[in-house]
């Protein structure tokens, strides 16, 4: 899921990869579900791992259709693992069809426990129910390929990213797209995680990303730190519409995203949220505690 407009950022990364199954390295075959939305891009990555024993990397959305193409990629092989990197409805509804279907075991982050319903709590899956929970640095043997769990907690709290280490590659999920920025929404959603986890997958030695959305992250030590630089510059323009008068959330959005599709006006909302909670986090914002605060710098 996107953030809010800053595709233009990376336009040279636009062009929307093919839906039809396709071979993208000697042991990966990529899929797109048709999901297409402004959050979206073109529609939800699955990635097949392996030959003849396969993993099936995010299932994606709750769609009929989608599993069938699934079920037809693979059809003379054996699904034995269904990985997930993160329980947005877009990348985990339909590991239930598709275990059921091929009765491989589904592998993953923990099933989410709501912290209100806000954010994006209505984006979880709450039918998600893993056979097992992947922990940090875990490793599991899929397709006849090592597949190893990072936690990158930021855009949701339970997110996953997943290092192909035969490969020197990383299924990015959500975390690092090479079209857009991702979304980062309170209460689930953190900023301060979302970075500290951009230098963590920053400072590892995969040369290349799959993202849950849009083509491969070329160069990705290079770009995560540009997107670590966007993020703060997204910063300074909040602060300085703080000091130029802005209090509230829309009062900011309409000066820091300006031009700004009004399709894409709740998720502003919330990544802008999210920079203040992070900013209150270090003493450099204030509110006054509202239902609907006013914010100001310190």
């Amino acid at each position: 899921m996107t953030d809010d407009g800053d595709a233009d950022l990376f336009a040279d990364a636009r062009r929307p990869p093919p839906r039809e199954v396709t071979r993208i390295s000697p042991r990966v075959r990529r899929l797109i579900a048709p999901n297409a939305s402004a959050f979206t891009f073109n529609g939800t990555c699955t990635y097949i791992v392996g030959e003849g024993s396969v993993a099936v990397i995010d299932p994606g959305p709750a769609d009929q259709i989608h599993l069938a193409a699934i079920l037809s990629a693979v059809a003379s092989e054996r699904v034995e693992t269904i990985v997930v990197t993160h329980t947005h409805r877009d990348h985990s509804a339909l590991a239930n069809d598709l275990r059921e279907a091929t009765g491989a075991r589904v592998v993953g982050p923990a099933r989410f426990e709501s912290q209100g319903e806000s954010g994006l709590d209505s984006s979880h899956d709450r039918a998600y129910a893993p056979d097992a929970v992947l922990t940090d640095g875990e490793r599991v043997a899929a397709g006849g390929s090592t597949i190893e769990a990072v936690a990158t907690p930021g855009h949701c709290g339970d997110h996953l990213c997943l290092a192909l280490l035969e490969e020197r590659a990383l299924f990015s999920g959500d975390h690092v797209m090479a079209w857009s920025t991702s979304v980062v929404a309170p209460p689930d959603g953190s900023m301060g995680a979302y970075i500290a986890s951009l230098e963590k997958v920053r400072e590892r030695g995969e040369t290349i990303y799959w993202p849950g959305h849009g083509g491969p992250v070329l160069d990705p030590q290079r770009y995560v730190r540009a997107l670590a630089l966007h993020r703060r510059q997204r910063e300074a323009s909040i602060l300085a519409a703080l000091e130029a008068g802005a209090e509230t959330i829309p009062a900011l959005i309409a000066k820091v995203y300006v031009g700004l599709d009004p399709s894409l006006l709740r998720a502003a909302g919330l990544s802008t949220r999210a920079h203040l909670e992070d900013l209150s986090r270090r003493g450099l914002v204030v509110a006054d505690g509202a239902a609907e605060p006013r914010f100001r710098r310190v």
